[in-house]
Order: C-alpha cells, then structure tokens, then sequence
C-alpha cells in the first residue's frame, strides 16, 4: 500500500514555552489549538489544528531549530500576514523566488524556519 497522505507536521519545541507557541501559531498564524490526548499532554507540548492542517510541537530536551527543513503553509492574503507577523516582532524575509508563488520565510518563536506561500492569482495549489 503506498503513502497515501500526510496526517499532520511535528517541529520540536523548547519544555516550557507552549504560551509562546500558542501567540504565535494560534495568535498570529490563525490555527487553532487542539486538545492533545491525555496520555501525550503529559509530555507538554501543543497541537495546533484547522481542517486537515495538523500542526503538532514537541517538546524536546536538547532543543536545536530547525532551520533547513520546514513546513511551508499556503495562506491567504500573504502580505496582511506579513504584516501582522511584522507587527508582533517576527522578521519575515523573502529569499529565491518560486514560479506560481509569493512567498516569505519567518522564524517561530523557538527558530524554527516556516515558509508561507501564496498562490499567484490564476495558478492552481495543491
């Protein structure tokens, strides 16, 4: 039986910090937190959740961002998200260009790389 979809994306996260990433992924990305089962929110953490979009952070001992590997996010009206990331101290930079996108990287609160990519007006996502 071959992959047949992805269930969500796990980036790690710092012990102790999940205020931080609940202003950032459920304050400023909009994506709502989810309640963690019982058995694994003893391990701290959150999982963040809209839809199919299942954003999960780990906490992990010794803790390195991620800054290589990423989610990249499709989102609406890039540059009023930049804004807003802008506004809450959160560096958006934009680096190589990608045909059919606008797109701009920013740091979450712990380091780790995500890329926020909108669709050109006329080309199809997904």
């Amino acid at each position: 039986m071959p992959v047949v979809s992805l269930d969500h994306v796990q980036l790690a996260m710092p012990a102790g910090r999940e205020d931080e990433a609940r202003a950032f992924y459920e304050g400023v990305l909009g994506i709502p937190e989810a309640t963690k089962p019982a058995n694994l929110a003893k391990r701290g953490g959150c999982w963040f959740e809209r839809g199919p979009l299942k954003v999960h952070l780990g906490v992990e001992g010794e803790f390195r961002p991620a800054k290589k590997a990423h989610p990249a996010f499709l989102v609406e009206d890039l540059q009023d998200l930049s804004d807003r990331l802008a506004r809450a101290g959160f560096a958006v930079r934009s680096e190589e260009p990608l045909e059919g996108y606008t797109r701009v990287y920013v740091d979450d609160p712990f380091g780790n790389r995500i890329e926020l990519m909108e669709p050109l007006p006329g080309k199809v996502s997904g």
